[in-house]
């Protein structure tokens, strides 16, 4: 299958955008406070239809209300269930392609949702390194995930980042970005995402295009991408995952803003002219 194909043969067109149906905090997350599943259901479903209205190509549902984030292992069975309730959910009734990311770096967590969920691919920020960050020392995921995709048959593709914004990784900065890149490929990999320095912070043009050098697989913008920007990465990467843009005012807690989400796709659906 070519660099292209993975994503055509999941979203259908070629440069997709995803937009991030964000959860609030969930049960047994720090911030919880009284929202029913119901409620939180019908949240994740404004979100969802309000950027299909917009355009967008596929959808991630993820629980970014959870922070502060546990590791892997630690996160709760709840985040699981409950991110794949609301996948399965927004799927049959938004009916474009889902995937799924069960913070923080919880590949197994993600792929048991995306399993429960019949999602199209799980996000997993750090795949075949160990690295420093908020939740501490973070051990890489990519021996116990391939062994579960293989031995489950799971058809999930991997959307795996390359040097993550959320941790520290001074302990291999000797080695180049070709390296963390084709390493993550053989680690299995099936699409590869690089992002800015934060959340929603933008990815320079020159990092983009030397990831993009170094790849064989798909590469997606997982950060920073707005209407002036868009057509300068997006001319380089072969799609993006948007989220904090599509919100109201560009803040992350805020709903989706249907306008901007068209602002962003109307030059998306230039490029693919």
């Amino acid at each position: 299958m070519g660099v292209s194909d993975v994503l055509i043969d999941i979203f259908g067109c070629p440069k997709p955008v995803i937009g991030m149906v964000h959860l609030p905090p969930l049960p047994s997350a720090p911030g919880y406070s009284d929202q029913t599943v119901e409620n939180i259901v019908e949240s994740a479903l404004r979100d969802a239809e309000a950027l299909k209205d917009g355009g967008v190509d596929g959808l991630q549902v993820e629980n970014i209300g959870d922070r502060p984030f546990m590791k892997p292992g630690q996160i709760g069975l709840e985040a699981s269930a409950l991110v794949a309730v609301v996948a399965r959910k927004v799927r049959r009734v938004v009916g474009l392609p889902v995937g799924v990311f069960v913070l923080a770096n919880g590949a197994i967590e993600s792929l048991s949702a995306a399993l429960a969920s019949s999602a199209s691919w799980v996000r997993v920020n750090m795949y075949n390194l160990a690295y420093i960050a908020d939740e501490g020392y973070v051990e890489a995921e990519a021996a116990y995930a391939e062994k579960l995709r293989s031995s489950h048959n799971i058809g999930v593709r991997l959307f795996a980042d390359v040097l993550v914004k959320h941790g520290s990784h001074l302990i291999v900065s000797d080695l180049s970005v070709e390296y963390h890149v084709r390493r993550v490929e053989e680690m299995g990999a099936d699409v590869v995402v690089i992002s800015g320095a934060r959340t929603g912070g933008e990815v320079s043009k020159d990092r983009v295009v030397e990831v993009k050098h170094a790849a064989t697989r798909p590469v997606l913008v997982g950060s920073g991408v707005n209407p002036s920007n868009a057509e300068k990465l997006l001319s380089i990467a072969d799609g993006a995952i948007i989220g904090t843009y599509f919100k109201r005012h560009g803040i992350l807690s805020n709903p989706v803003d249907v306008k901007r989400v068209k602002q962003v796709m109307d030059v998306v659906k230039r490029l693919r002219k």
